[in-house]
């Protein structure tokens, strides 16, 4: 089984691909150019360095979210146009569950936190025991509100995201259990991560075509926000 991951929900712009239990190839940048300008180019590359069609992969599994709206938007426009080119079915895999899948293995619960502006993350609770296990389902939720639920939990956490630089004050101020933060190798988004748990769910049978495929936001974007608030005090004057 052959599986291409891509991953574009923040700044990281990821591509892999993944047969049976063996990563081919993987290529991850973590710089300020538009995903548009990385996704495809590092996709080629990849596949000419490996002397592979790209038309071999059995599916496509792309990181559906949450995230940067713009990112996720390229991610899936890719992903559904490498899809289609090539007839071939799409996995839809939550960001955060494969952010989490990073520490497969881990012995303490798994916390990825993406920032969301306005003391609010995009996170879920994850842990390996027998499987890899979704305590939280991925959401949106108060930073304080997330230390609360871990706290509660009463189990060590290791945290990891883009959003641990911009909390981990208050990860240290306020979280009462043990913690620690993954190092630099496996604390952000990876197409490899992708691609692995999306070769698990194309083997339970959960894909979906190319028109199918929507990105999960979660919430609305900042654009949108702002603009129903100018409405909102338009309408109350």
């Amino acid at each position: 089984m052959r599986i291409l991951g891509i991953e574009s929900s923040s700044l990281v712009a990821s591509v892999a691909i993944v047969e049976d239990d063996i990563t081919m190839a993987e290529f991850t940048a973590d710089f300020k150019k538009t995903h548009s300008q990385t996704l495809l180019p590092m996709i080629d590359d990849m596949v000419k360095l490996l002397g592979i069609e790209l038309s071999t992969v059995d599916a496509i599994a792309v990181s559906g979210g949450p995230g940067s709206f713009t990112g996720l938007r390229i991610g899936s426009a890719t992903a559904k146009g490498l899809g289609l080119a090539l007839d071939k079915p799409l996995i839809h895999v939550p960001t955060l569950d494969a952010t989490a899948y990073n520490l497969y293995g881990a012995g303490a619960l798994i916390c990825p936190i993406m920032d969301a502006r306005r003391n609010q993350v995009y996170t879920g609770v994850y842990r390996f025991r027998e499987e890899f296990e979704i305590l939280r389902e991925q959401d949106a939720m108060d930073m304080g509100e997330l230390l609360e639920v871990l706290n509660g939990l009463g189990e060590p956490v290791i945290f990891l995201g883009d959003g641990v630089p911009v909390f981990k004050g208050q990860i240290k101020e306020r979280l009462t259990v043990p913690f620690s933060f993954a190092p630099a190798h496996v604390n952000r988004q990876r197409a490899a991560a992708v691609a692995a748990l999306g070769a698990r769910y194309f083997a339970e049978g959960k894909m979906e075509s190319s028109d199918d495929h929507r990105p999960d936001y979660l919430r609305k974007s900042q654009a949108e926000r702002e603009r129903e608030e100018r409405e909102a005090k338009e309408g109350g004057r």
